[in-house]
C-alpha cells in the first residue's frame, strides 16, 4: 500500500542473514554520509567502497543525482490517530475484496501451490497483496537506485539506507532486476507487495523457475515471495492469524503497527469466509478493538525505523 507503512521490518535487528553469496551485514562498508565535495563525492566514494561488485552494476550510480523530493518526503511523514475500525474500514474496501475474491479464483492453483510448500494460506497472501498495491497496480514509480542513493547520502538514516543501496546494487549483480525496472515507492521499496532491497534479498523466491527473482512482473515470484517472508518471521502451518493467536506475531513482522497488522488479519478472514473456508475467524474486531485508538507513523517508519 503506497504512502502507509511501506518498509519493511527486517532491518530492526540492524543487519541481515542471506542464504546466498550476497551478505550484507560483514561487506557493508559505512561512507562518510553528506561530505564536504557533495553528493557525486559521495556517490565515487560509495563506489569504491564496494568495488568487489561489478563494473556493470556500478554502473547504475553513474548520472544519479540528489532526489530533493524525497529528502522532503522523509522529513515530513505525518502521524496521524486512527481506530482500527476506521483504518481497517477505509482499507477493506468492496472493490478491493471483490477484486481479492476475483484473485483467489484465477490464482487458485498457484496459491494452493504456496501454501503447500511455505504453510501460508491463500486469503493472507493475497490480503497483503491487496492492501500494499492492489495487486500490483500500484507499485510507485520513483527510481528506486536515486531514491536509496539520496537517502543513504542524508546523515538522518544513512546507515540503514547504505545497506538498503547495497542490496538494491545486490539484486542487480545476481541478475534479478535491470537498474532501469527498479522503480517503486519514494524509500526505495520493490514490487507488487513492496520489499525493501534487504528483504528482496532475504525472502525473494523465483517460483516461475524463469533463473530471476522477479517481484515486478512475476505474480508467482511476487506471492511465493510474500508467503516467504511470513515464514520466515514464524508463519505456523494450520495456525490463526487473528490478535492472540499463533501467527498474528508473524503479521507483525510484516509490518509492526498493530493497526495494519489487525488489518491483514481482518481482510484475511473476510476472503476467507467469502470463500466458505472451514478456518475458524481470526481477525474479527472485539468492542475494544473498536474502541482503541492506535498512533501510528506513515511511510517507512512502521517497516524499517
Amino acid at each position: 500500500m503506497r504512502g502507509v507503512f511501506h518498509t519493511l521490518s527486517a532491518l530492526l535487528a540492524g543487519f541481515i542473514v542471506v542464504c546466498s553469496p550476497f551478505v550484507l551485514s560483514a561487506q557493508a562498508q559505512a561512507v562518510q554520509c553528506e561530505p564536504a565535495g557533495g553528493f557525486q563525492a559521495w556517490v565515487k566514494s560509495f563506489k569504491a567502497a564496494h568495488s568487489n561488485l561489478s563494473p556493470r552494476t556500478l554502473a547504475a550510480l553513474d548520472g544519479a543525482t540528489l532526489d530533493q523530493q524525497v529528502l522532503r518526503l522523509d522529513r515530513n511523514q505525518r502521524h496521524f490517530k486512527q481506530s482500527f475500525e476506521q483504518f481497517s474500514r477505509s482499507r477493506i474496501t468492496a472493490g478491493r475484496l471483490n477484486k481479492g475474491r476475483s484473485m483467489l479464483k484465477r490464482h487458485a492453483a498457484l496459491l494452493k501451490r504456496i501454501e503447500q510448500r511455505f504453510g501460508v494460506p491463500p486469503e493472507v497472501v493475497v490480503a497483503i497483496w491487496g492492501l500494499e498495491t492492489d495487486y500490483g497496480v500500484n507499485m510507485g514509480k520513483q527510481q528506486a537506485i536515486r531514491s536509496l542513493a539520496t537517502l543513504a547520502y542524508d546523515c538522518r538514516r544513512t546507515d540503514m539506507f547504505q545497506r538498503e543501496l547495497l542490496a538494491a546494487l545486490q539484486i542487480i549483480e545476481r541478475g534479478d532486476l535491470r537498474p532501469s525496472e527498479m522503480r517503486g515507492a519514494w524509500a526505495g521499496e520493490l514490487g507488487q507487495t513492496q520489499f525493501l532491497p534487504s528483504s528482496y534479498l532475504r525472502f525473494a523466491v523465483d517460483f516461475d523457475g524463469n533463473g530471476r527473482r522477479d517481484l515486478i512482473r512475476s505474480v508467482p515470484d511476487v506471492l511465493a515471495s510474500t508467503a516467504n517472508y511470513l515464514k520466515g518471521y514464524g508463519w505456523s502451518p494450520g495456525a490463526g492469524w487473528g490478535p492472540g493467536q499463533p501467527n498474528f506475531a508473524a503479521l507483525k513482522g510484516w509490518n509492526k503497527a498493530d493497526v495494519y497488522a489487525r488489518t491483514i488479519a481482518l481482510f484475511a478472514e473476510k476472503l476467507s469466509t467469502s470463500q466458505s473456508s472451514s478456518r475458524e475467524p481470526a481477525g474479527v474486531p472485539t468492542q475494544r478493538d473498536r474502541q482503541v485508538t492506535t498512533t501510528t507513523k506513515s511511510s517507512p517508519c512502521q517497516r524499517s525505523c
